[in-house]
């Protein structure tokens, strides 16, 4: 049975699915959403003018209603009613998978509160088609969507993103794309980056670089498509140079103090302080003891 519905007071609840979706090649439609899409009772979509294509494109006659960034939360109350009531509902949006920098997150947040069972159909992803084509470390990475509008805000995420050792990952759109990678040069300096755009389709671009390189290149070609920015995190060791250069513009003493006041006692601190300097404790412990 295509669909596995749970108990909810009197009424069988019904279950939200979340359907990826091509996000540009149509032969990535798995036959398993295919046959989910023909079978709900009703599709939540981002833009109902925009999955029409593709439903039309497999031959999916499912009602479809709009769930967006503007109808979200009153929308997701509406949709989990129903889904309380018995019917089965999956979730689509333009393009990849559901909840993922968008609104669906909203939509399953309510469904766990209200105990509406989600299942997730896996597929295409762009955060993940770029990384794993960007020839950047793949062993850890975060995910930062697109950065916030708010001047405050975005300057807040970007001091953050400083000190991420991790791989980045960024959606940007295309009349935004110098104006971020100008901030990010700003606020990082050098870094590697890799440029993905039209993934998956006929002019997929695939553009490794450099912050400085690519701001270089954007002088002079206009920006098409929608960009996954997948950046190289600060390494360890340049986190580490950095770490010790802020210890040694402070004197032992500051440095003790700086960890006491953290509630460390005397014996813990001074083995922080010897790590930190890179230094064994018996040379602070005789440092701090010379005079006795």
């Amino acid at each position: 049975m295509l669909f596995a519905n749970v108990q909810k007071g009197t009424f069988m609840a019904g279950t939200l699915f979340l359907c990826a979706t091509p996000i540009g090649n149509l032969g990535d439609m798995t036959p398993r959403v295919v046959e989910t899409l023909q079978n709900v009772d009703l599709i939540a979509a981002e833009d109902t003018r925009n999955s029409i294509k593709l439903l039309n494109h497999f031959d999916i006659h499912t009602p479809m209603t709009s769930y967006h960034e503007y109808n979200k939360v009153e929308k997701a109350k509406q949709l989990v009613g129903q889904m309380l009531n018995g019917q089965n509902i999956a979730l689509i949006t333009d393009a990849g998978t559901p909840a993922i920098s968008d609104p669906g997150e909203i939509l399953v947040a309510m469904c766990q509160e209200s105990g509406v069972t989600v299942t997730s159909l896996p597929g295409p992803a762009a955060c993940i088609t770029a990384l794993t084509l960007s020839g950047l470390s793949t062993r850890r990475f975060c995910f930062e969507g697109f950065l916030p509008a708010d001047k405050k805000e975005r300057k807040a995420i970007l001091e953050v993103l400083k000190n991420e050792s991790r791989t980045i990952i960024m959606y940007e759109a295309p009349h935004h794309l110098v104006k971020t990678l100008e901030e990010l040069y700003e606020a990082l300096g050098q870094r590697r980056i890799t440029l993905c755009r039209e993934l998956t389709k006929k002019f997929e671009t695939i553009f490794p670089t450099t912050l400085e390189g690519a701001l270089e290149y954007y002088k002079t070609e206009e920006p098409r498509g929608e960009y996954v920015l997948v950046l190289e995190g600060k390494s360890l060791e340049e986190k580490r140079r950095e770490e010790i250069a802020a210890w040694e513009d402070m004197t032992i003493e500051e440095h003790m103090a700086y960890y006491e006041k953290q509630g460390m006692d005397n014996k813990t601190a001074m083995k922080q302080v010897a790590k930190d300097r890179g230094v064994g404790k018996r040379d602070i412990y005789q440092y701090l003891h010379k005079e006795s």
